[in-house]
């Protein structure tokens, strides 16, 4: 989601949140000075923590005296718009970039970190796939690969603020981490949250949407009512920052598609015939483009049982 729709579309959730949710997203509506704004949006959730999104999923950086962490980096054309604005705010060092899965619109432009972060940070799984991808594609020099792994928890510090990533197990992929700000009690999902829109599922590369489904249910009870979280890609009228409403919405989501998929197999339906479908019962606001990519997931996660 761009700037321009995202600060307009903030207003259509702004009532279901928390008033200290509310006060964060107040940052968002800003009066502008009448110049064009830039192709990407730059905000500040707290005096710290903001986000930055231009093209590809979502991303989040800690600015601190002492350090800057960021968590994803879109796409070598985008990084450095980001790059530029954070030396706007601080001379700190980049202390630590955060990826919280391999796909290429979160980690492509982690080359563009190369010799300005002390560290990339990752999941076990997710530095695997992102090797595996750029072999295949040809493509390793282009990479920035993470040179810290972790199994199921990791944690660091920049300043006073703890940084921690959790690995519940497969989701969208087989490497997905949730970063969790935990003195500002906010939490990146990566692409663990489609919000309203249809998902990637990404099956080459180990997802299992029913235990997405449990990565997101845990998720909601690890993590309060007053924690802020980040979701990878929101559709058309909906935010990339909300509540935990949202996440049992898109395990709800999720639900409908493995239910829907699986009485259609028991109803002899085929693939192809399967595919065509343009609605999904009882899934409530996800609608529009990319239907497919779930329903092919789903029909192959069920059949392979």
């Amino acid at each position: 989601m761009d700037r321009r729709k995202f600060v307009q579309n903030s207003a259509l959730t702004f009532g279901a949140l928390t008033l200290a949710q509310q006060k964060i997203f107040s940052a968002f509506f800003t009066k502008g000075n009448g110049a064009a704004p830039p192709p990407w949006m730059f905000h500040m959730l707290t005096d710290k923590i903001g986000v930055f999104t231009e093209s590809g999923g979502t991303i989040a950086f800690l600015i601190d005296k002492k350090g800057i962490a960021v968590v994803d980096a879109q796409f070598p054309t985008t990084a450095p718009h980001l790059i530029s604005e954070l030396k706007k705010k601080t001379d700190a060092p980049i202390k630590y970039l955060i990826n919280t899965h391999h796909h290429g619109d979160h980690t492509a432009g982690n080359i563009s970190f190369k010799g300005l972060v002390d560290h990339v940070v990752a999941h076990d799984n997710s530095r695997k796939n992102q090797k595996r991808v750029a072999i295949a594609g040809k493509n390793l020099d282009k990479q920035l690969l993470p040179d810290k792994v972790y199994a199921e928890f990791w944690q660091g510090y920049v300043g006073e603020e703890s940084i921690a990533m959790y690995y519940w197990g497969p989701g969208h992929t087989d490497g997905d981490s949730l970063v969790h700000f935990e003195n500002a009690n906010i939490v990146h999902m990566g692409d663990l949250v489609f919000n309203r829109r249809h998902p990637f599922v990404d099956r080459s590369a180990g997802a299992n949407m029913s235990h997405w489904m449990k990565v997101l249910h845990r998720a909601t009870r690890h993590f309060d009512s007053n924690t802020t979280f980040i979701y990878g890609h929101s559709a058309d009228g909906y935010n990339i920052v909300g509540n935990t409403d949202d996440l049992k919405k898109f395990s709800d989501y999720l639900g409908a598609v493995l239910t829907f998929t699986e009485g259609e197999i028991k109803a002899g339906k085929t693939k192809e015939g399967f595919l065509k479908n343009t609605t999904i019962p009882n899934a409530g606001e996800w609608k529009g483009d990319g239907i497919s990519r779930p329903l092919a997931a789903a029909w192959d996660e069920l059949m392979a049982k």
